[in-house]
């Protein structure tokens, strides 16, 4: 079975309460000590990875967030999906041989740029192009960013943001997509995308505070990311040494 096929099984026969956690490694080290505590897989956080480069998030070269997931795949034997923003810009041939080269199982590919939501039908487009070019070589999490920058802003109505997630999600899984990601969306909305979102669903879990994993699983996800929260943790943590230092 191909890394990328082994990935794809850990999302289903996942029973509620257990779903599939995936630590966000930010460099190689970090990569090493969550494969070391016995995670299945990984993935990686575009933000994270970006403060372990130096640039602010949604700042860092491709070149160099490529170069970065390959180091971190490379140091590990487990499977590694990769968090790319949107794309790139890149043609969906040339992202997929990229994320190939790069030593990865999957990617992340956000619906929204520069603040603002992409539309519908050329992103489901787009992840149909990726998918097309990928066949089963990568598993495709398509976040979906609605409760970010669109109908889930503030003073929009819950359901109206639940509908327009739904619709985006059913679109990409259309077009291709493994599992959908509605970044931000609230732990009791999780019921009602569960209900219609066909296939894996992604929750955002907060290291410190908030629902744990289990308790998001028993909500309706099937896998739980952590964004940059972990590389926060971790780099407020050296500060508290190196204040300690320091004083």
């Amino acid at each position: 079975m191909s890394g990328a096929e082994t990935f794809r099984a850990l999302h289903h026969g996942r029973a509620p309460g257990d779903p599939l956690v995936l630590p966000g490694p930010w460099d190689a080290a970090s990569a090493r000590v969550f494969a070391e505590a016995g995670f299945p897989a990984l993935a990686t956080p575009s933000a994270g990875v970006a403060a372990s480069l130096g640039y602010a998030d949604g700042s860092t070269p491709p070149r160099e967030m490529f170069a970065a997931v390959a180091r971190i795949a490379r140091a590990v034997d487990v499977p590694v999906s990769a968090d790319v923003e949107d794309g790139y810009g890149l043609a969906p041939k040339e992202l997929v041989e990229r994320l190939l080269e790069a030593g990865v199982v999957g990617c992340n590919l956000e619906d929204s740029h520069g603040g603002v939501l992409k539309d519908l039908r050329r992103q489901a487009d787009f992840l149909a192009e990726v998918r097309a070019a990928a066949g089963d070589r990568l598993f495709v999490n398509a976040r979906v960013d609605t409760f970010v920058h669109g109908d889930g802003g503030p003073g929009r109505a819950a359901g109206q943001a639940v509908e327009r997630t739904v619709e985006r999600a059913v679109a990409y899984v259309a077009a291709g997509a493994d599992c959908v990601y509605p970044l931000l969306a609230p732990a009791d909305a999780l019921p009602a995308l569960r209900a219609g979102v066909p296939g894996p669903l992604n929750a955002l879990a907060l290291p410190a505070g908030g629902p744990s994993p289990a308790e998001l699983g028993a909500l309706g996800a099937t896998r739980i990311t952590f964004g940059p929260g972990l590389q926060r943790r971790a780099a407020a943590a050296l500060r508290e040494i190196a204040d300690g230092l320091a004083g």
